[in-house]
C-alpha cells in the first residue's frame, strides 16, 4: 500500500455515547448479545435485567418473550448476532462468557450477516454436469429451461425495488425464515399485493417461487459442503423432509440423497458458500453457548464478494489481516487500519485474505460526498473500538438515540475537504489558505459566513491569487461544491442544505446566477456548466 495514505489527524478518537435496542413480540431468530467493552443491561419482559461486562453474551431464544431492550453504557461496544432461524434449542435465556481466542471469530461472524462476503462456493459446472447425467427424466423447470442445470443452481435474480429486495437480501442470508407474505410486507412497510408485485415484476417469478428457488440453491451449497441430509431441509426452511425431498426432486429430477451420494462419490466437497459458512458457524457459536467447546473455529480462510454495484457510497474498515478492492483493472490494497469508501454506482469486487477481519462503518449518499475514485484514509489502533461501534450502529438497531448517518463523514473532513478544493481556485498565502480550507470543511454552515472578519491583508492575498474577493470567492465555492455533488447524482434538495442553504428556491436562484442554467436544468443536460 502507498505508505503516503493518508491517517486521521488525531489518535484520540471520539467517546462512545450509549446504545438502544429496543424491540416487540415474537420473532422467527434467536439474538445474541456480546460485549466485547464496557457493560450492558439486557431487558426481557418483567424479568430481571442480565448485566453483562467485558468478555460475557447473553443467548435469547426466539420464542417465549414480548419484549426485549438492549442498553449500553456510554463507552461500550457490544455485538448483535441474529443465529440462522434453525439454530440450536436452547429455550431459555442463556449466559455464557467469551474465551479472547473467540472474540475475532464473533467478529467477522458480525460481519458475514451483514455483508454480502462468501466463501467460493460449491463448484457449480461439475454439479451441473453430475445433474444432467443422472436426471433421466428432467422436472417440468428444468424442461422449461432446456434443462440448463446451471441456471437452476444459481440465485434467481434478485428484485430491484425496495421492500422485494430487502426481503430477498434477508431471504438469501437465512433462506429458513419462514414468514408469510403478509408478515414480510409488514417488516419492510409494504403491503402484501406490492411485495408480490414486485417480485413478479422483476423476477419473473412469484414471492413462493422465488423462495423456493432460494432454498433449493442454498441446498445444494449445503450438500456439495458435505452437510448430512437430515440437517439439509430444516437449514434451508422446509417443514418437513418429505416436503424438501419432493421440492428438491421436481427441481432436479432426483432426490437430495442420491445427489448426495454422486457428490460424495466424485469428491465435490470443496470450499463451502455463505450460507454453508454461517450454518456452520452457528453450529460452532451454539457450542460455545451450550459450553461444550473450549478451541474457537478458524477464521475464513478468504472471502469475496460477488461483482456489485451500491446505490450508495460505502465505507469499509479493515480491522484485522488485508484486503482489496477491485474495480475494473484496479486493485486498491487495503492493509490493517485502512477505511475506504466505495464510490456509488461502481461494479467492483471486495476481498479478504487469510485470517483477515473488515467491517462496514457506514454508508454515504451522493448527496453528502461527491466521490468517483475510492477514497482511503487509515487509523491507529487506538480507533478500533470506536470504528467497531460505528460498524454496530451503521448494521444493526443497536445505535444511540441522536444517531446519524452522517457523522461518519467527519472522519473523513481533511480528504472531503481537499477533495473539494480541487474544485475552486485556491489561494497560496499559507494563512489565506487555512481560512479557505476551513470554510471548505464547514461550508454546510456557511450561510453564517458573513461573520467572517479577516485582516486586510488576508483580503488582498484571496483577489490578488484567486481573482476573487473572499466574499466572491465564498460564493463561487458553495456554487463550485453544489455543481460537483449534482454531477454526482444528488438531488438539488439534498445539495442545498449541504452547501448552506435552508431554502431549495434560494439555492437554485444563486446556482442560476452563478452558472446561468438551473440545478435540475444542469443535471438534465449532463453536468456541462
Amino acid at each position: 500500500m502507498d505508505a503516503s495514505l493518508p491517517a486521521v489527524n488525531t489518535d484520540s478518537p471520539p467517546p462512545i455515547p450509549g446504545a438502544r435496542a429496543e424491540s416487540t413480540g415474537r420473532t422467527r431468530r434467536p439474538l445474541l448479545i456480546w460485549v466485547r467493552t464496557g457493560t450492558a443491561h439486557v431487558h426481557i419482559d418483567d424479568a430481571e435485567p442480565i448485566h453483562l461486562t467485558a468478555g460475557a453474551g447473553v443467548w435469547i431464544p426466539a420464542d417465549g418473550w414480548n419484549h426485549r431492550a438492549v442498553v449500553t453504557e456510554p463507552g461500550t461496544v457490544a455485538f448483535p448476532l441474529l443465529p440462522s432461524a434453525g439454530a440450536g434449542a436452547l429455550t431459555e435465556p442463556t449466559r455464557f462468557e467469551v474465551p479472547e481466542s473467540w472474540q475475532d471469530w464473533l467478529i467477522q461472524l458480525f460481519n458475514l450477516q451483514v455483508t454480502p462476503l462468501g466463501g467460493r462456493g460449491h463448484s457449480q459446472a461439475t454439479i451441473t454436469d453430475l445433474l444432467r447425467r443422472s436426471s433421466s427424466r428432467p422436472s417440468a423447470a428444468a424442461r422449461s429451461e432446456r434443462t440448463d442445470f446451471s441456471a437452476l443452481l444459481e440465485l434467481p435474480e434478485m428484485p430491484r425495488a425496495r421492500g422485494a429486495k430487502m426481503v430477498a437480501e434477508d431471504l438469501v442470508r437465512d433462506p429458513a425464515i419462514d414468514l408469510a407474505v403478509q408478515q414480510w410486507a409488514t417488516r419492510v412497510l409494504s403491503s402484501p399485493r406490492t411485495l408480490r408485485r414486485e417480485f413478479l415484476a422483476d423476477t419473473g417469478l412469484t414471492f413462493e417461487q422465488w423462495r423456493s428457488r432460494c432454498r433449493l440453491s442454498a441446498a445444494i451449497e449445503f450438500l456439495a459442503s458435505g452437510y448430512d441430509l437430515d440437517q439439509v431441509g430444516a437449514r434451508v426452511g422446509f417443514a418437513s423432509r418429505n416436503g424438501f425431498t419432493r421440492a428438491f426432486k421436481q427441481q432436479f429430477g432426483l432426490t437430495p440423497h442420491e445427489l448426495s451420494r454422486k457428490l460424495s462419490a466424485a469428491s465435490v466437497l470443496v470450499d463451502p458458500a455463505q450460507r454453508a459458512t454461517l450454518a456452520h458457524q452457528t453450529d460452532c457459536l451454539m457450542q460455545l453457548v451450550s459450553g461444550n467447546s473450549t478451541a474457537a473455529p478458524d477464521l475464513l480462510t478468504g472471502a469475496t464478494t460477488p461483482e456489485h454495484a451500491n446505490d450508495v457510497h460505502v465505507l469499509s474498515w479493515m480491522y484485522r489481516g488485508s484486503g482489496y478492492l477491485d474495480i475494473g483493472d484496479h486493485r486498491y490494497e487495503r492493509e490493517r487500519g485502512v477505511a475506504t469508501w466505495i464510490p456509488a454506482g461502481s461494479q467492483h469486487i471486495t476481498g479478504l485474505r487469510e485470517n483477515s477481519v473488515s467491517l462496514p462503518l457506514g454508508n454515504a449518499g451522493t448527496g453528502d460526498l461527491q466521490l468517483t475514485e475510492p477514497l482511503q484514509v487509515r487509523f491507529s489502533p487506538a480507533w478500533d473500538d470506536y470504528l467497531m461501534f460505528c460498524a454496530v450502529s451503521a448494521r444493526s438497531i443497536l445505535r444511540p438515540d441522536d444517531y446519524d448517518p452522517g457523522h461518519i463523514l467527519g472522519l473523513f473532513t481533511e480528504q472531503v475537504t481537499a477533495q473539494r478544493a480541487s474544485s475552486v481556485p485556491m489561494p497560496t498565502h499559507p494563512r489565506a489558505h487555512t481560512v479557505a480550507m476551513d470554510y471548505l470543511c464547514r461550508i454546510s454552515a456557511s450561510s453564517q459566513a458573513a461573520a467572517f472578519d479577516l485582516p486586510a491583508d488576508l483580503h488582498r492575498a484571496f483577489l490578488d491569487e484567486t481573482g476573487m474577493t473572499f466574499s466572491r470567492w465564498r460564493y463561487a465555492a458553495r456554487m463550485c461544491v453544489a455543481r460537483d455533488l449534482l454531477d454526482g447524482g444528488a438531488k438539488p434538495s439534498a445539495v442545498a442544505p449541504r452547501v448552506g442553504y435552508a431554502h431549495l428556491p434560494t439555492f437554485s436562484a444563486a446556482f442560476t446566477r452563478f452558472f446561468g442554467v438551473s440545478p435540475r436544468s444542469h443535471q438534465n443536460r449532463g453536468g456541462t456548466s
